[in-house]
This record gives structure tokens, C-alpha cells and sequence, in this order.
């Protein structure tokens, strides 16, 4: 470790120069950072190019939407609610519970929303899910890279 909290990684290949990568503790990786986005990236816009392109009416798409962008929130505002609690941030009750229970119907409203759905075959039926469920997923993740990096210029700055 070096001064205010940073790692150094060395990296050498046979015949070249030692590269120093400077990281600060507990911040995520350059990499690690741009394969959530790219995950985010990749589920979100599959998921409403698909949407674009179905042969499903205005409604049923805009259920479909109004299903992600809810489900998204629900997802960092529940994973920004357990995170403050496990670091002894106050978070009320009421909101925790509120962030689960949103989180839970997103999905649930997916889930129904799918099994229910006559005019979408099954293999539409798991992209759909799949790209739901990957979009979810990186931007809990975001959340969490974001948060990660705060800390770390945090301690920095201590």
C-alpha cells in the first residue's frame, strides 16, 4: 500500500516496462467499472430496441417500458436503502420497506406480465425477462460502483 490509501498493482510483461496502475482502497477496478455499464448498456437497450421493434400494440409496450424504468429505480433505491443500513446510515422503516416492496412488485409486474402475454412466443418471452433481470442487476451494480468510488475519495480526503 501506498500513501493515502492507494494500491499500486505492477504489471509486467517479459521485455517491457513495470506499469504502476495507482487505485485507491476499496474503489472498484477501471474494468470492473466498464463491464457493469457495458451490462447495463447491453440489457437496457436490447431490452427496448425489442420493445421498438414487437408487433405488440401501444399499450402493451408502454406497460413493458413503465415495467423497466420502475423496475430500475426500485432496484437502486432498495440496493442505496440496504447499503445505508449496513453502514449505520439512518434509513427509516417505512422507506426500507417501501424500496422491498417496490422492488418486489417491478418484478412481479414482469413476471405476470410475461406469463400472461398470449401474443409473445417463449423464446421473446425470455428475452424479455433476461434483459429485464440484466438491467436490474447492472444498475444495482452502478449504484454500488458509484458508491464504492465515493468512499474511497472520501478516505482520501482524511
Amino acid at each position: 500500500m501506498a500513501e493515502n490509501n492507494e494500491v499500486i498493482i505492477e504489471q509486467q510483461e517479459p521485455g517491457q516496462q513495470k506499469n504502476k496502475i495507482e487505485r485507491r482502497e476499496g474503489e472498484p477496478t477501471a474494468a470492473f467499472k466498464g463491464a457493469t455499464w457495458a451490462a447495463f448498456i447491453l440489457g437496457a437497450s436490447s431490452y427496448l430496441i425489442g420493445l421498438y421493434n414487437a408487433t405488440m400494440e401501444l399499450n402493451e409496450k408502454g406497460y413493458y417500458f413503465a415495467v423497466l424504468v420502475f423496475g430500475l429505480y426500485s432496484a437502486v433505491s432498495l440496493q442505496k436503502a440496504v447499503r445505508d443500513r449496513e453502514e449505520g446510515i439512518p434509513v427509516t422503516n417505512i422507506y426500507y420497506g417501501i424500496s422491498w416492496y417496490a422492488f418486489i412488485i417491478a418484478v412481479s409486474l414482469m413476471a405476470i406480465g410475461l406469463y400472461n402475454a398470449g401474443s409473445i412466443i417463449l423464446s421473446e418471452k425470455g428475452f424479455y425477462g433476461m434483459a429485464f433481470v440484466l438491467s436490474l442487476f447492472a444498475a444495482i451494480t452502478i449504484q454500488k460502483n458509484i458508491r464504492d468510488t465515493q468512499r474511497a475519495r472520501e478516505r482520501e480526503l482524511l
